[in-house]
């Protein structure tokens, strides 16, 4: 499903990011008060804007709980990045990712409102824009070839039945190498195991297949 997504600060990680998210499909409009980085960008961006995006009525001015996702990856000034939180928020934006440096900047900015923090060097673009694609991608590490090995929830419909009468990897073209129920992994399943409502698995495959499946859930 197509989103709106808005990314303040554009350097290397929110530029990597916007990128990332735009080549998934989704619409991104892109926001820096520094006039050299959104020009680098604006040939790429249809909706790229320079602009102090510290100040309300800036942000105010941009609809925005009609963004799905805004991302503050500003990462060099903690003051700004709480105030646009905070200034978000109270916008009525619908999920706010911010930029932290460390445990400090983490829990203060969940503190404000933050809905979820990216790390600095924790979290690559591409992982970042992967995991957020679909709301229902709770883990991605990417491998070779276009393969990755991704952490989703189960269709619904595969709730009572196992593995083998489901046929996934003919059907969905993905491999099944751990289910998590509940805190307990089983990083082997058999072919007999049967689903139970909640459960997640961790599949391999390429990102067409396991989107098109999570999508059913």
């Amino acid at each position: 499903m197509k989103k709106s997504v808005l990314i303040i600060g554009m350097g290397r990680l929110g530029s990597h990011l916007a990128e990332k998210m735009q080549d998934l499909g989704h619409d991104v409009m892109i926001l820096d008060n520094k006039e050299e980085r959104i020009a680098r960008l604006a040939t790429r961006f249809s909706d790229a804007r320079i602009a102090e995006y510290t100040h309300e009525d800036v942000l105010s001015a941009l609809d925005i709980p009609s963004f799905d996702i805004c991302f503050i990856t500003v990462g060099d000034n903690l003051e700004a990045s709480m105030l646009t939180t905070i200034t978000l928020k109270n916008l009525g934006a619908k999920y706010v990712a911010a930029r932290a440096r460390d445990d400090i900047q983490c829990e203060l900015l969940k503190k404000i409102g933050a809905d979820e923090i990216i790390y600095a060097d924790g979290e690559t673009a591409d992982k970042l824009a992967i995991r957020h694609n679909a709301n229902n991608i709770f883990d991605y590490v990417a491998l070779t070839d276009g393969y990755a090995i991704f952490e989703v929830p189960i269709v619904k419909a595969w709730e009572g039945k196992s593995i083998i009468e489901l046929d996934v990897r003919k059907k969905y073209k993905i491999n099944i190498i751990a289910i998590k129920r509940g805190e307990h992994l089983d990083p082997s399943p058999m072919p007999d195991f049967v689903f139970a409502e909640g459960d997640h698995i961790f599949v391999i495959g390429k990102s067409r297949d396991v989107f098109k499946m999570s999508a059913k859930t």
